[in-house]
């Protein structure tokens, strides 16, 4: 026996999620059993709780066996192999998904009493169960949140299987568990109270959720909510997409340029924005190349053309009425961390500060000593072939500088935890160079 109860296993759980408090999370438990460990975890973090809703689309005749699974606002994710393999038809797949819909729904006026479900989009989901058995329910409850626009997707339970994340690991971003035994046979044997959760104790949970100082909007407590708008971004005679989040009193404004032919829906760039924006920063992601132009490789690795969108998009921003007055600052990953730099290097720039993300300052090449903005390297401790490359770039900045490698971490920053420590070194780098005291006046 591992825990007295679910509360018990919830603030287990928490213990070791520390690492994602202050992030943009929203817990989802999965019900019944996994809210009143998710009501835990949510209050030990501090951020809203909500359930996830979903239903297994069980084949005609054999429902053990999912053939799909469904969520709210419309979501559904089909396993084709299954459908095929069990030779279910379009009809089959109508009618099971009918019947579940009708399920799901009626679950979700009980349990949220006409409230609305929380946003996922561009935030992280933690997906909270009281344990994995087979883990076909966590499984589709992930594949849901994803479905839904979750930047990052961890999944967290208090014990599983032992061999649990070579089944599950496809599905989330990161998996948290703290027991793991070899002599797993059912959940209920780990715990002293095992009995089955009711749908008032769910309802309960959410309830005591709301009384809490959370709150579900990308803000400090106390912070108004920020100013967040769908952008069109005049870049020459292109017409760029862009989403610009600015929160009252902001200092400054941090404009990403993504890297390898990603776009503004970049899921990493999107959790660190989100960071950038709970520490009371602006951001601006928007897209530095068209969709007819991601065709084309050699445009993502084209610096020049990318700095000059990147210098367009800055030229846009400042005409804007929330950025006046304000700091600029660029965050870039990969290939677009040296278009940053190459646009940070221009006469006329007039950049804050600057934070490279796993970057190739090399592609800037002769710009680099040309940079007057402050710059902050950040590599992976295990990116070996890029970490030797910012060392040899940061030999030629000349403006302030530092390097900061994040131990265990490769090149997309995927290890648990490494993300958010990305997140955090921004967040410093860019608060202390974006006050009047270091940009100021004259200089914008």
């Amino acid at each position: 026996m591992l825990f007295l109860d679910r509360r018990d296993a919830g603030r287990q759980l928490a213990s070791v999620l520390k690492h994602l408090k202050g992030a943009d999370v929203v817990v989802l438990g999965l019900p019944r059993g996994g809210v009143p460990v998710a009501a835990e975890v949510a209050k030990a973090l501090g951020v809203p709780l909500d359930v996830c809703l979903v239903r297994k689309l069980g084949v005609p005749f054999q429902p053990e066996l999912g053939m799909g699974a469904i969520g709210e606002g419309g979501v559904r994710v089909i396993n084709d192999e299954v459908v095929r393999t069990a030779h279910a038809t379009p009809h089959d797949l109508a009618e099971v998904e009918a019947r579940e819909r009708e399920v799901l729904e009626s679950r979700a006026r009980r349990y949220r009493e006409g409230r609305e479900p929380a946003v996922l989009a561009g935030r992280t989901v933690l997906v909270v169960d009281d344990g994995v058995a087979t883990g076909s329910t966590a499984r589709a409850a992930c594949q849901i949140a994803r479905a839904h626009g979750a930047a990052r997707v961890v999944l967290a339970v208090p014990v599983a299987p032992h061999d649990w994340a070579a089944r599950l690991g496809a599905d989330a971003d990161e998996l948290v568990c703290p027991h793991t035994p070899w002599d797993f046979y059912a959940i209920g044997q780990f715990y002293a109270d095992f009995s089955q959760t009711g749908d008032d104790e769910v309802v309960a949970c959410l309830q005591e959720a709301l009384t809490r100082p959370a709150s579900a909007r990308r803000a400090p407590p106390g912070q108004a909510a920020p100013e967040d708008r769908e952008a069109n971004i005049c870049a020459g005679p292109l017409v760029l997409r862009g989403r610009l989040t600015v929160p009252e009193g902001a200092p400054g404004i941090v404009v990403f340029a993504h890297g390898s032919g990603s776009s503004r829906r970049s899921p990493r760039n999107r959790f660190v924005a989100a960071g950038l924006d709970q520490a009371g920063l602006g951001t601006l992601l928007f897209d530095l190349l068209t969709e007819e132009e991601e065709v084309d490789r050699a445009n993502v690795f084209d610096t020049e053309l990318l700095a000059r969108r990147l210098a367009d998009a800055t030229g846009w921003l400042r005409e804007q009425p929330e950025a006046q007055g304000l700091a600029i600052g660029y965050f870039g990953a990969s290939t677009g961390a040296a278009a940053a730099l190459w646009a940070a290097a221009e006469p006329d720039a007039r950049i804050a500060a600057v934070v490279s993300r796993g970057g190739r300052p090399d592609l800037a090449g002769p710009r680099l000593p040309a940079v007057a903005a402050p710059t902050l390297l950040i590599v992976g401790g295990d990116d070996q072939l890029v970490l030797g490359l910012n060392r040899a770039a940061q030999t030629r900045l000349r403006c302030e500088n530092e390097l900061s490698v994040v131990p265990g971490a490769t090149h997309l920053f995927e290890e648990p935890g490494t993300l958010e420590q990305v997140t955090h070194l921004a967040c410093g780098w860019f608060t202390d160079h974006m006050t009047p005291a270091h940009h100021g006046v004259a200089r914008f």
